[in-house]
């Protein structure tokens, strides 16, 4: 298994409309594609932070998937034009995570 912890700079004033579309919209369309998430956060101190994380059974499974979501349509015409209102693009990191034997998260 291998994981992605993604970290997102929402805009001021703009984490609850970001949080809606991420649970309403980015989400349950990356999940029909077949897409694992774990998780999606926000941060206590700081209204600007947002993170999930999804699970792949392998980079041939991640590759896959990425070219089903961000190479769809729905994606490119609807989905993908809406994010720069609400999400710094250049804020995005995203860490590659490998668990260790005994974490709980396989």
């Amino acid at each position: 298994m291998l994981f992605e912890l993604r970290q997102y700079r929402i805009k001021p004033g703009q984490q609850a409309a970001w949080v809606e579309f991420m649970e309403n919209i980015i989400i349950p369309f990356q999940q029909s594609k077949g897409m694992v998430i774990l998780g999606s956060f926000t941060d206590e101190e700081d209204e600007t932070v947002y993170i999930w994380i999804r699970r792949f059974r392998d980079e041939a499974e991640r590759e896959a998937q990425y070219e089903a979501v961000y190479q769809s349509d729905e994606w490119k015409n609807e989905i993908g034009p809406q994010i720069p209102d609400m999400m710094e693009r250049e804020g995005v990191v995203v860490r590659r995570l490998n668990p260790t034997p005994h974490s709980s998260i396989q």
